[in-house]
């Protein structure tokens, strides 16, 4: 029973789904200027399920390259057979009808786009998430929850604008350390990601710059919504845990010559500390949106 679970929360990347699920219920809380729990909720399960229509149909696709990199996952969608392919089915229908009963005919393009972009990224001949393009295209799957959000409460203004625009930015940056526990898979495969194309040792130092400038992004949101110090208490214990993560394989980052399992095994490693930053993250910016409606607004910056 618990392989089951384990197996099915993996199949459909519970958590990512729920960290879109928490940035499109604090866009929600945060468009609409109000607690909004009901429709706060609506649009979180309608992306909830989007996402897992997406994430699905690309393990679909990945069951063999996953032996590498998440063999019990690769196990697990090679066992469903065509049950796989009709589960991506109903996630996708329910997301759909989801937004067709918002009546809101924007709900529905950002959605059927969404799906668009989820089979770009996942299925042949595209498969755009084994080639360098991969940040672009998760650039857009940060945006559509947001975008989703802001049909939903149709309320296009700037400060929208700038978290769609922040949150692509911020899930692109987060797309490069998926590609570091998918190294060896992608390499195997012919696959061009940016950890190969630049080589695993800068592709990581890449990633791990890449990390850091996702801190003063999200900063910036607190600021653009007034979040309470919180929020930036909690943003800069991530930034100090992934500092002291880094900083403990210093010696393995500056080595020369470069050992490449043990770059490898340290890019495993850091991808799923900043799985764990992310969702803590998201989850703080919900939160905190929560918080301030509900007018605990202390020493807001």
């Amino acid at each position: 029973m618990l392989d089951t679970l384990r197996g099915f929360s993996g199949f459909i990347s519970i958590e990512r789904g729920f960290m879109l699920c928490a940035i499109s219920i604090a866009a929600t809380f945060l468009l609409a200027g109000k607690f909004a729990w009901q429709e706060a909720t609506y649009v979180g399960l309608l992306v909830f399920c989007g996402w897992s229509a997406v994430d699905a149909i690309n393990n679909v696709c990945d069951a063999d390259l996953d032996t590498k990199s998440d063999a019990f996952r690769a196990q697990y969608t090679k066992s469903l057979g065509r049950s796989g392919l009709m589960l991506c089915l109903i996630f996708f229908a329910l997301t759909l009808g989801l937004g067709i009963a918002t009546l809101s005919p924007l709900v529905v393009t950002f959605i059927l786009l969404a799906g668009v972009a989820g089979l770009l990224y996942s299925v042949p001949p595209f498969r755009l998430r084994q080639t360098i393009y991969k940040p672009v295209v998760n650039f857009f799957v940060g945006a559509f929850p947001i975008l989703i959000a802001t049909a939903f409460a149709s309320h296009f203004s700037a400060n929208a604008w700038a978290l769609v625009f922040l949150f692509g930015l911020a899930t692109a940056g987060y797309s490069l350390w998926g590609d570091l526990a998918d190294y060896a898979s992608d390499l195997d495969s012919g696959g061009r990601t940016i950890p190969i194309v630049l080589g695993l040792k800068r592709g990581l130092c890449t990633t791990i710059v890449s990390g850091y400038s996702l801190f003063p992004l999200m900063a910036l949101v607190g600021v653009m919504f007034q979040l309470n110090i919180l929020y930036y208490l909690v943003l800069f214990s991530l930034a100090a845990y992934l500092s002291i993560r880094v900083i403990l394989k210093r010696s393995l980052l500056l080595s020369s010559p470069t050992n490449d399992d043990a770059i490898e095994g340290l890019g495993q490693t850091l991808a799923k500390v900043f799985v764990i930053i992310a969702i803590v993250q998201t989850t703080n910016l919900m939160l905190s949106a929560f918080l301030k409606l509900q007018g605990f607004s202390f020493w807001v910056v």
